[in-house]
């Protein structure tokens, strides 16, 4: 069946779930309707555009007793398991502080040419773009953000040629001939999105992070540093492919400089997108559905990687603020719906 109404869709009796990938704009409202239709879910991240908007989502799922998966599909890349199973065994000892770089070439390819351009769609791209990495950063250092401080602008991508509002939206291609930004044109008439955001975070347990991304730079990776009371771990690469690989690097002895560590670990090149991340995910929402726990992000996790990122917007255009990161309610931590 194929139609243009997803109402439609939820009204099909025999449909028990449904994978809501539409843009970010759109989740709070699918998601509700399709709760509301007794289906279960898959939503894509980020959750919802603002704070109220997830929690909204989830009172839904909890009164309507649904179950709700979030795709936050970098818990399943391999390197960044890795990372998480290195902490986990104690090889660095406890974390204290966590870095991530986000490098991001393809801003100009995507982002700053159709609707994330613009913040009644996204809020900011640290929510759109962020949300994966600030899950990771709460995954890796075992407790969500408590307090952030940003600071960040539209540097790049307002001063580029646009297109005239009522001009088609060019498709959008990830080309690495795109190159500098300046060299393309045909950009979205509003933009009103930061190109290069810094965040400091300070986590539940006392761990400190800082996030950082940028979409226009020559190179596209994630690069998360983690540094504990007995060493330090980092990736290069987040995900290995037929193009390039990727690897763990630990240093665990006092040295000068050393490029390579003292450990490498090598990440297998996995069959399926995302490294073999994606096919995993999709696996854990089936077996989900069917009733085993899931190894992915619950929606409390998910909800407060949407509040880091929407306060440290918040941060960014209110004079450099430090916010405190709205908890949930506790009746909405409940894990009925979830696992």
């Amino acid at each position: 069946m194929l139609t243009d109404n997803y109402r439609e869709l939820l009204a099909i009796p025999a449909i028990d779930a449904v994978f809501i990938c539409s843009p970010d704009f759109l989740h709070e409202e699918h998601t509700l309707a399709a709760l509301e239709a007794g289906k279960d879910v898959f939503l894509e991240k980020p959750m919802a555009i603002t704070i109220e908007g997830c929690d909204r989502i989830i009172e839904r799922a909890h009164l309507n007793g649904r179950k709700l998966y979030i795709g936050h599909n970098m818990r399943f890349f391999p390197v960044m398991q890795k990372m998480h199973a290195l902490i986990q065994e104690g090889v660095i000892g406890q974390a204290q502080a966590i870095w991530c770089r986000h490098f991001i070439s393809y801003g100009g390819d995507a982002y700053f040419k159709d609707w994330h351009s613009e913040r009644k769609n996204t809020t900011g791209l640290l929510l759109q773009k962020g949300a994966h990495d600030l899950d990771i950063i709460h995954w890796l250092g075992g407790a969500h953000t408590e307090r952030v401080v940003g600071m960040g602008k539209l540097s790049v991508y307002d001063k580029l040629p646009r297109r005239h509002p009522g001009d088609s939206q060019p498709s959008v291609e990830f080309n690495r001939e795109n190159w500098p930004p300046r060299n393309t044109g045909q950009y979205s008439p509003a933009i009103d999105v930061e190109d290069h955001s810094m965040l400091l975070l300070e986590l539940s347990n006392g761990v400190q992070a800082s996030y950082l991304q940028c979409h226009y730079t020559p190179d596209d990776q994630r690069n998360f540093t983690v540094i504990g009371t007995e060493g330090r771990i980092e990736n290069f690469g987040d995900h290995s492919s037929d193009e390039s690989t990727a690897s763990v690097h630990l240093w665990n002895k006092r040295s000068g400089y050393s490029r390579e560590g003292h450990v490498v670990f090598e990440i297998p090149n996995i069959e399926g997108s995302h490294g073999g991340a994606d096919p995993q995910m999709v696996e854990d929402f089936l077996n989900f559905l069917r009733g085993s726990p899931t190894m992915s992000a619950t929606p409390i996790d998910a909800r407060m990687a949407v509040a880091a990122g929407y306060c440290g917007t918040e941060s960014i255009r209110n004079g450099i603020k430090s916010y405190d990161i709205p908890p949930p309610s506790p009746h909405r931590l409940m894990p009925r719906f979830w696992s």
